[in-house]
C-alpha cells in the first residue's frame, strides 16, 4: 500500500466515525441504553462475519482458549462504546467530540505511567493546555446538569481508550509471541450489548431507527476499526493519532449541517485550546518522525 493511499484510507476512516452523532440525532423512538444497545449488538454481528471471514473458523476456537490481556481489551472496548452512545444522548455532539479529543494526552500519560516511557516537554505542555480546555468547558456547563453528565460520561471514552492503547503497546513489544488482539473488539461488542439490554428494555426503536442503528453498527463502528488494524501497519502512531483529530471537525460539521447543532461560546473556546495543543504536539512529533527516516515515535 502507498503511503498516500494509507492516507486516504484513514480520513476515511475518520469521516465513517463522524456520521455518529448526526445519524443519532434522525432518530425516532430509541434513546440512550437502547441506542447503544443496538449499535454494539450490529457490531458484533457485522464483526463475527468479518473476522470469520479474515481469520476463518479457528477465529471461535480461539476465543475459548483467549487470556486475560484479551479480555482486559474488551472490557475497555465495551466500555468505549457504551460511553460514547449514551454521551451523545446527553449533550451536544461537540462537547463529546471535543470531550474525547484529550484521547491522545490521556494515552501519552498512562504509557508515561505504566510503561515507563519519557515524555517531551512538548506533550507535558500539550497535556496542560489541552486539560485547561476541558475545565473551561466544564466549567461553563455547570449550570446545566444534563449536559454536565454527558460530557462527563464522554470523559469514559478517553480514559477507556488510553488504557486500551497502553495495554495493546505492551502487548505489542512481545514481538511474534502478541496475540492477536481484534477479536477483543468484536467481544466489547458483545458485552456491551449484553450490559445495556436490561437498562434498554422495553425496546422502542421503529424499524427507521434499526435502519439507523444499523448503520452506524456496521458502517460507523465496525468497518473503521478493521480498516485502522491495517492502517497501524502503513502509517506511524503520531501520524495516525493526527489524522484522527479529524473526527471532531468533520464530526461538528455533520451535526451542524445535518441536525441544526450549534456551537456554544465555551465549545469554541475550550476545543480550540484542546486542538490546537494536540495538533501542534502531534504535527511535531510526525515531522521528527519524518526526520528520523519515518520510525515511528512510540512516545509521542
Amino acid at each position: 500500500m502507498t503511503r498516500r493511499r494509507a492516507v486516504a484510507l484513514m480520513v476515511l476512516v475518520t469521516l465513517l466515525w463522524s456520521i455518529a452523532g448526526v445519524v443519532t440525532r434522525h432518530l425516532d423512538a430509541a434513546r440512550s441504553f437502547e441506542v447503544t444497545f443496538w449499535r454494539s449488538l450490529f457490531n458484533a454481528l457485522a464483526l463475527a462475519i468479518g473476522l470469520t471471514v479474515l481469520r476463518g473458523p479457528g477465529l471461535w476456537s480461539g476465543l475459548l482458549r483467549s487470556g486475560r490481556v484479551l479480555w482486559a481489551s474488551s472490557f475497555c472496548w465495551a466500555v468505549m462504546f457504551t460511553a460514547f452512545m449514551v454521551a451523545l444522548t446527553l449533550t451536544t455532539v461537540a462537547n463529546v467530540l471535543v470531550t474525547m479529543a484529550i484521547g491522545p494526552m490521556m494515552t501519552a500519560l498512562f504509557s508515561r505511567i505504566f510503561l515507563g516511557q519519557r515524555l517531551p516537554l512538548r506533550t507535558w505542555l500539550a497535556i496542560l493546555v489541552a486539560g485547561a480546555g476541558i475545565v473551561w468547558m466544564f466549567g461553563a456547563e455547570a449550570g446545566n446538569g444534563a449536559s454536565l453528565l454527558g460530557s462527563l460520561v464522554a470523559c469514559a471514552v478517553p480514559l477507556a481508550g488510553a488504557a486500551n492503547w497502553t495495554l495493546l503497546q505492551r502487548v505489542g513489544e512481545s514481538g511474534a509471541d502478541a496475540p492477536d488482539m481484534l477479536p477483543a473488539v468484536l467481544i466489547g461488542s458483545v458485552i456491551s450489548a449484553l450490559v445495556t439490554l436490561p437498562l434498554a428494555w422495553p425496546l422502542q426503536a421503529s424499524a427507521h431507527d434499526l435502519r439507523l442503528l444499523a448503520l452506524l453498527g456496521t458502517v460507523q463502528l465496525a468497518l473503521p476499526c478493521m480498516l485502522l488494524v491495517r492502517l497501524t501497519r502503513e502509517l506511524p502512531a503520531a501520524e495516525i493519532a493526527l489524522l484522527a483529530l479529524l473526527e471532531v471537525l468533520f464530526g461538528v460539521a455533520w451535526a451542524w449541517l445535518g441536525a441544526g447543532e450549534r456551537l456554544s461560546a465555551s465549545v469554541v473556546m475550550g476545543g480550540t485550546l484542546v486542538l490546537g495543543a494536540l495538533i501542534a504536539n502531534q504535527a511535531l512529533a510526525v515531522s521528527r518522525a519524518w526526520s528520523g527516516g519515518g520510525v515511528k515515535n512510540r512516545g509521542a
